[in-house]
């Protein structure tokens, strides 16, 4: 059995942050850790509130943790506050993990912020140098980069600027912006593309936690970057093709559809006496 922990907010909603990167680990058939940074009182509609974890309290997590358990991989998620990420990153640099997906969480899908805005050079400086891949989004990218982006060329740009941060690779994802969903993973010296169908669909609420779990996953089941990706994006594709319309705003993806529809053939069978 595989594992591997997220450190991340939680969504008392459950369709993003540590509630959705466990149901994917679990998805993925690997065993999810997770150690909580920030308590988020948010629904599909708005975040209501936040409050952080004391810095002592996300290390003291993170040793209890890989004090007794070998971590094959590593999710970050939202990482609000400055101290929140030197603890992070203090404890990545004691620990030394490998196969670290930094998904640089800044605002809820509904746009409110999770990130605080001053807290963009601390995350510069001290956690991307950690990444093995770092998966920001389009508005991400930019802010990230210091940069506007338009087209592919600008997300290509806004990679090789990523990089020279000192993470290992970069996925800029096109979520955003207009056509299909294109991807591009720029490992420094080649381009790759990742390309699916745009769904028209409100209910995406969690992608880039969802996505960024199972490339982790993916990993720690011993695949390639590039294959990790590929079936990462196989997967967010399904889960959002299926997504749940639950709430009044953006619902969750399915990360459980296969699953799930496996699941209630099976109990339907057993409920007839097939």
């Amino acid at each position: 059995m595989k594992k591997v922990l997220t450190i991340a907010g939680s969504d008392c909603s459950g369709g993003a942050g540590i509630q959705a990167d466990l149901k994917t680990f679990s998805a993925h058939g690997v065993f999810g850790m997770s150690v909580i940074v920030s308590v988020v009182a948010e629904n599909t509609s708005r975040v209501i509130d936040i409050q952080d974890v004391r810095p002592d309290m996300i290390e003291k997590q993170i040793d209890a943790v890989f004090e007794d358990i070998d971590v094959d991989a590593v999710k970050i998620g939202m990482l609000s506050q400055p101290d929140c990420m030197e603890a992070v990153a203090g404890k990545l640099k004691q620990y030394a993990p490998a196969n670290i997906v930094l998904d640089p969480v800044m605002y809820a899908k509904n746009g409110c912020p999770l990130m605080n805005p001053d807290a963009i050079d601390t995350l510069i400086q001290t956690v991307i140098p950690f990444a093995d891949l770092l998966t920001p989004n389009i508005p991400e990218a930019e802010k990230i980069a210091g940069m506007s982006i338009h087209n592919v060329e600008d997300m290509k740009k806004s990679a090789e600027a990523i990089y020279r941060m000192g993470c290992k690779n970069v996925l800029v994802k096109g979520g955003h912006a207009a056509g299909s969903a294109l991807d591009i993973l720029f490992d420094g010296e080649q381009f790759y593309t990742f390309d699916s169908e745009r769904i028209e669909t409100k209910n995406t609420h969690g992608t880039g936690c969802t996505y960024s779990s199972a490339i982790a996953s993916n990993l720690a089941l011993g695949c390639s970057l590039q294959e990790a990706v590929h079936r990462a994006k196989e997967y967010i594709t399904i889960a959002i093709r299926h997504s749940l319309s639950i709430g009044k705003g953006h619902g969750p993806t399915h990360h459980f559809y296969e699953l799930y529809q496996n699941g209630l053939k099976n109990g339907a069978e057993i409920i007839n006496g097939q």
